[in-house]
């Protein structure tokens, strides 16, 4: 499917975060990788890409290190205040969105600042897949290894079928409003949102899991950004 045939879709980027499990001196979508910082390769993905119609990233009010990077007066980009949770910095996100003129209907992708692996033909395959879905859906892969369900005292309790579990990734795509409304309702009622799938999950929808690369890499712990460090060098 050529670029123009691809749904036009809106992007939101929460990057409020702070990393502490990276042991460094600022949050580590601001870390170096293969000279540029974590969030720059990050958001790359989506500059370069033809259907892209905005892009919020959610800041901390305090962020003392987006206005140093390039793009950061790239008029395509736009700033919203994040909050102490990920879903409050994708919520903020949204409504700056609906400012920018997107509306209710209209596709949005929710990506993590610190995954800066994601492959155009990824992004591309989650556009394809879900243009036409009632509900949409996000990037994930299928378990691979044995999984063990843990009890208190660190023993196993129990080995769980690794044939229906996926491990989520992102981006995650949604319609605008519906997911406005689920993270909404779901942070008032108190539910865990762990991410945007999660809180439609909440509202009662089923999102659509796309098979997706394993190395969509979400940078948590040093030995990450090491990790790929090396791969991009090879």
């Amino acid at each position: 499917m050529s670029a123009a045939m691809l749904p036009g879709f809106w992007t939101v980027i929460p990057a409020a975060g702070i990393g502490s499990r990276m042991r460094a001196d600022r949050p580590k979508q601001y870390l170096q990788l293969a000279g540029k910082t974590v969030l720059e390769h990050t958001l790359a993905c989506f500059l370069s890409h033809p259907q892209l119609q905005g892009l919020v990233v959610s800041l901390a009010g305090n962020d003392p290190y987006w206005s140093d990077l390039r793009c950061a007066n790239d008029p395509r980009i736009q700033r919203a205040n994040g909050g102490s949770e990920r879903a409050d910095s994708v919520l903020a996100g949204l409504h700056r969105l609906s400012e920018l003129g997107a509306r209710d209907e209209e596709w949005v992708l929710v990506h993590d600042a610190a995954r800066p692996n994601l492959s155009r033909e990824d992004l591309d395959r989650l556009l394809v897949e879900l243009a036409d879905d009632p509900i949409g859906g996000l990037l994930a892969v299928p378990a691979r290894d044995t999984l063990k369900r843990a009890g208190g005292n660190g023993r196993v309790l129990e080995t769980i079928d690794r044939s229906v579990i996926w491990q989520a990734f992102t981006p995650q795509m949604f319609r605008l409003g519906a997911l406005r409304d689920a993270l909404a309702g779901a942070l008032e009622a108190g539910a865990a949102v762990t991410d945007e799938a999660s809180a439609l999950e909440w509202a009662g929808h089923s999102p659509r899991l796309i098979e997706g690369r394993s190395d969509n890499l979400k940078i948590t712990r040093p030995e990450d950004l090491q990790w790929l460090e090396q791969r991009w060098r090879s």
